[in-house]
């Protein structure tokens, strides 16, 4: 059993889907590097690009009450051929910012499968978005994923 950790900043779009209290969210993310770095002035993380391919986040958000959902989805890593589907654990959260033109949210969610390097995966994702007021989209995931 082996395990992959990942880290990546997607950023896109979340519009209604074709339902009532249904959101479609879109994203990609391009490869990067980060570091926190911590000093005499306290913390800080560096964020920046690295070679290599793109992943393609898309899912679907079901509002279950003003400020919580459920989501589920499927990322989609490289040319194609490896991809995991998600749901989530409980709920997620979304609320206020300090920027009242963005809420700020999270969620936690389960691997359920997946494809190519990721069939019979498992693991967790965690994901720390902004969600702005004319429905653009910054999304911080980190994973741990367990395959075979």
């Amino acid at each position: 059993m082996g395990q992959i950790i990942y880290n990546l900043q997607f950023r896109g779009s979340a519009a209604p889907g074709g339902e009532g209290g249904v959101m479609k969210a879109t994203t990609s993310a391009t490869s990067c590097r980060m570091e926190t770095i911590i000093g005499p002035e306290g913390v800080k993380g560096i964020f920046g690009p690295a070679e290599g391919g793109l992943a393609f986040f898309e899912s679907e958000v079901r509002i279950a009450t003003p400020d919580s959902f459920t989501e589920s989805g499927a990322i989609t890593f490289g040319d194609g051929d490896h991809s995991l589907r998600f749901s989530t654990v409980g709920q997620g959260h979304l609320g206020p910012s300090a920027d009242p033109k963005v809420m700020h949210g999270s969620v936690i969610w389960r691997v359920d499968g997946g494809e190519g390097q990721f069939a019979d995966a498992t693991g967790l994702i965690t994901s720390n978005f902004t969600l702005s007021d004319t429905g653009d989209v910054v999304d911080h995931h980190f994973g741990v994923i367990w395959v075979k």
